[in-house]
């Protein structure tokens, strides 16, 4: 491993074309993640700031570093916090959430069974979108007057810091843009220094849980009423895009609901699925056994 022990940010050279193609093969067969030419800065800046940690400045010794051993999985563990951050925050597309909040009422209006509501956050990355879930699963439950059989939401994402953020459900002002003040006034409480947290009524809802989305036939959510899938698609190639929402559409109970950004992609229909008449929103309903919208 080269090192060096007065090494600067700015000494390090530019990453050339085959060291740029291999960390972008990297990043892609582990996560999926697909990092263009446009996104090149970025990728070398995340590099950079992890290898200046480490004194390292070579490119080749610390993607020797990473790819090698049970030190390698450690550091790639941290090196995945840098590269995988999604810029989120409450209520991100408000319509997406009030599309949400309708299904939920109408499926508990017609619900029959004791089974409690089920949700996904899926890449979930400091917990914002979770929490947003919480909050309009609440008054869905409100709304149809029915506070039985009550919800529970997954959410899960690649990187560990992030998973910490969101379990610890404690944000600054300056993240609390997309709540109304009725909202943060019911579901959040003074914290430490000048922060704000999440009450527990919405934080023992959720179980925060590292998941690799290519991992994701391995994972022991089904039966979901609602999976939330924002802003994840787009750092994906469009055939994965399609074989990721296909994994998704089998993981939805009857009358469950799909949604993901709007545009995310355009090309994409299931048989199972049905998608929303509402062109504020990019949202899909499975059918029931016999091929029926529930």
């Amino acid at each position: 491993m080269q090192r060096t022990p007065n090494w600067s940010l700015q000494q390090l050279p530019e990453m050339d074309a085959e060291q740029f193609h291999q960390w972008q093969a990297l990043l892609e067969s582990r996560t999926g993640v697909c990092v263009n030419d446009q996104r090149k800065v970025f990728l070398q800046t995340s590099l950079c700031a992890r290898m200046r940690e480490l004194s390292m400045a070579d490119y080749q010794a610390y993607y020797e570093h990473v790819t090698q051993g049970p030190t390698g999985a450690i550091e790639w563990s941290a090196l995945i916090d840098r590269l995988t951050v999604r810029e989120t925050s409450f209520m991100r597309h408000r319509p997406s959430y009030d599309a949400v909040t309708r299904h939920l009422q109408t499926q508990l209006a017609g619900r029959t069974q004791e089974r409690p509501l089920q949700l996904w956050s899926v890449g979930c990355a400091s917990g914002e979108e979770a929490y947003s879930l919480a909050m309009v699963s609440e008054e869905a439950m409100q709304l149809a007057a029915n506070k039985q059989p009550g919800y529970a939401i997954w959410a899960t994402d690649i990187s560990l810091k992030a998973l910490e953020q969101g379990r610890a459900g404690q944000y600054p002002a300056s993240r609390l843009g997309g709540l109304t003040d009725t909202e943060k006034h019911q579901w959040l409480r003074a914290g430490d220094k000048e922060a704000f947290e999440i009450v527990p009524a919405l934080r023992d809802r959720i179980c925060f849980t590292r998941l690799n989305i290519l991992d994701m036939a391995q994972a022991p959510i089904q039966d979901l009423d609602i999976i939330f899938c924002q802003n994840l698609l787009i750092y994906f190639r469009r055939w994965r895009r399609r074989d990721l929402l296909n994994l998704l559409a089998k993981r939805l109970a009857p009358g469950g609901m799909l949604m993901i950004g709007l545009g995310e992609i355009v090309d994409w229909n299931n048989p199972l699925l049905e998608r929303l008449p509402d062109d504020r929103v990019q949202a899909y309903v499975r059918r029931d056994t016999n091929g029926r919208l529930e």
